[in-house]
């Protein structure tokens, strides 16, 4: 539980520095292989597994992707003071024994407002106070800055309002659907993961209902679920990890006449074990007393790390960085860079793959920060794999197509987007539907542009390989699914780049820059005696804590040479003397422009509790401008850190 609970901070206690950087499905050497004249790159097999490679010492990136001299700076000056960040807390970790937890609330906060700081209790060897000296005399530099969603209320990540307000305006917003039915039902193999059925029944649900019925509450669309029940094919091999203790989780909300999000009640599961056939689903509400109370919020701790994980391994991992490099690699090999799809996409591209190629080698490396840091372990790309095959869809990375799934917004042609969110107050959904909606009509506009002839984007023999390459090779595993859409019209060609466009733009800054039951053992026991400090006990080591914030830091900031939707691109806006191309993309910056007015004011307005109130930060993730360093805001044009 210690381990995986490091995500309740990268969730609620680091909204604005949430990890940027994560690698590709594929291997790097087979994804480069795909580059006209890229070298041969595959390593050996491994010793223990003849199927897979050995790791390779360096990751090719071809010249034309790889970082400029400002990013490679800003990224290495980055690297420096997460090692710096890192260098003394992890010595004085090992030299105090390991492991040393928080001891109050108060130590949580010092973080933030001191630092790490050595304590006085800690072993007095010699080492141990240079060390201590040393690193205490310079704290003021190194301390953590505080985010936003703590700075008014340092106890809100504990409270009912933020944990549900996070699934509409946190980092991880794609998650939360609309409950369509009862009883709730899991998909999975019944022989294998035992009965399908919930814990959650009506009556559990009704049970807090206080203001309508239960069929009320179903027709007026006011009931919600955070439907984490995925992770449960893995439970059992991540609680095999040494510190790990997990449980798939599903969260039933409502949505108050208030127009506010509130938990009714939380299930975790265990699957089958040669000891319980049928595995085990307990259910925890609110209650009255003090003990039920502590078992809520340890219930909601449970769920932090579940949402955080299928956060970064699915949704930002797998959806943003992983199933855009076949884009970019067909790009490069079948379109001619004086292509007008070419010059639309290569913005949108840019960096990627080494971005990719670095984390491969950084971040998602056996022993790396996912590993140790996230619950998983080293099931993640496992997990992320399963993901890939069971979820995945290219016509469902389309934001409107997405809420629609979800449930989260119903068909209303009378809206630009053609749908109508379900809860008004939704900050990722009503924001990013407007930059959906602009992406829109400048890759409409652009394609009527290029493409005035009839069939003209079937005859197109560079764009058809291209979408070829992209289904046939860079997703070959799922070449034969129906969902797939054509690329014969100009509406087809025009949809297909509004996706890949929001998806590596404003999809990827929206999840990127904001990051027990146990009754009858002798936990119990302890837990009854002090919760307060059993709770502080499942948390992170301090060490783990710092290590995580200083990584993330330094992955989730913007470079000096950062580009922006709607701004100008580094290699020129002149690509092209066309004046009605240079109207469209002063149409565009127009509209962004716009849309950040907008933003501003929606949070400003005191009927969206969401993101606006005491002690609610603004949501700002789909601001679409930013200026360097870490700044929970700005949407750069391309997955690019």
């Amino acid at each position: 539980m210690r381990e995986s609970m490091t995500t309740l901070f990268t969730t609620t206690w680091a909204v604005l520095t949430v990890a940027k950087i994560w690698p590709g499905r594929f291997s790097a050497a087979a994804m480069n292989s795909h580059f006209h004249g890229a070298a041969e790159l595959d390593g050996p097999p491994t010793e223990t597994d003849q199927l897979c490679e050995s790791r390779l010492g360096s990751f090719y990136v071809p010249r034309d992707e790889a970082f400029e001299e400002a990013k490679q700076s800003a990224l290495e000056a980055a690297q420096l003071r997460a090692l710096l960040r890192n260098l003394i807390p992890a010595a004085s970790d090992f030299l105090a024994g390991g492991g040393a937890p928080f001891a109050s609330f108060s130590e949580v906060d010092a973080l933030y407002s001191d630092g790490f700081l050595m304590g006085e209790d800690e072993p007095k060897w010699f080492a141990h106070q240079i060390l201590a000296n040393i690193w205490n005399s310079w704290q003021r530099m190194m301390r953590f800055d505080t985010p936003a969603v703590i700075k008014g209320d340092r106890f809100s990540w504990l409270r009912d309002g933020e944990f549900a307000r996070q699934m509409l305006a946190g980092v991880n917003p794609v998650n939360i659907e609309l409950l369509r039915e009862l009883p709730i039902s899991s998909k999975l193999d019944p022989d294998v993961y035992g009965p399908p059925e919930s814990a959650l029944t009506k009556e559990v649900i009704e049970r807090d209902l206080l203001e309508m019925s239960l069929e009320e509450a179903f027709e007026e669309k006011r009931l919600f679920i955070l439907e984490l029940y995925q992770i449960l094919p893995f439970v059992n091999k991540m609680n095999s990890l040494p510190g790990i203790k997990t449980y798939a989780s599903r969260t039933v909300f409502y949505l108050s006449n208030a127009g506010v999000l509130r938990p009714l009640a939380i299930e975790l599961s265990l699957p089958p074990t040669s000891s319980s056939s049928a595995g085990s689903k307990r259910v925890f509400t609110h209650g009255q007393d003090a003990t039920t109370q502590w078992m809520w919020k340890l219930a909601k701790a449970h769920v932090w790390p579940n949402d955080a994980s299928i956060h970064q391994i699915v949704n930002h991992l797998l959806r943003t960085h992983v199933c855009t490099e076949p884009y970019i690699i067909a790009m490069h090999r079948q379109l001619s860079v004086m292509h007008p799809i070419y010059k639309l996409l290569y913005p949108h591209m840019r960096y990627t793959l080494a971005v990719n190629a670095f984390a491969r080698k950084n971040l998602i490396s056996g022993g790396g920060i996912i590993e140790a840091s996230y619950s998983p372990g080293k099931y993640a790309m496992g997990l992320s794999s399963a993901a890939y095959k069971t979820m995945w869809r290219f016509d469902m990375d389309a934001l409107p197509a997405d809420l629609l799934q979800r449930g989260m917004a119903v068909q209303d042609p009378c809206m630009p987007s053609g749908v109508k969110l379900v809860i008004e107050d939704y900050p990722y959904a009503s924001d990013g539907l407007l930059i959906w909606q602009a992406i829109k009509e400048l890759a409409e506009a652009y394609v009527e542009h290029f493409y005035c002839e009839p069939n003209s984007v079937k005859s197109d023999l560079e764009l058809q390989a291209w979408w070829d390459e992209i289904l046939n090779i860079g997703h070959a595993d799922k070449r034969n699914e129906p969902w797939w859409p054509k690329l014969h019209t100009n509406e087809d060609l025009s949809s297909i780049l509004t996706t890949m466009i929001w998806t590596t733009s404003g999809q990827h800054a929206a999840i990127n820059f904001g990051q027990y039951p146990f009754e009858g053992e002798p936990d119990y026991e302890k837990f009854k005696l002090n919760p307060e400090e059993f709770f502080l006990s499942s948390l992170p080591t301090r060490y783990q804590a710092s290590k995580v914030m200083a990584t993330q830091e330094s992955v989730s900031s913007h470079s000096p040479d950062e580009e922006y939707l709607g701004k100008p691109n580094s290699s020129g806006n002149h690509w092209t003397n066309d004046e009605d191309i240079q109207n469209l993309y002063s149409k565009f910056a127009d509209q962004l422009e716009a849309i950040e007015k907008m933003i501003n004011l929606r949070n400003k307005d005191i009927q969206l509790q969401n993101r606006c109130g005491a002690g609610v930060p603004p949501y700002e993730l789909l601001h679409p401008t930013s200026g360097p360093g870490v700044t929970g805001r700005g949407i750069p044009k391309s997955v690019s850190a």
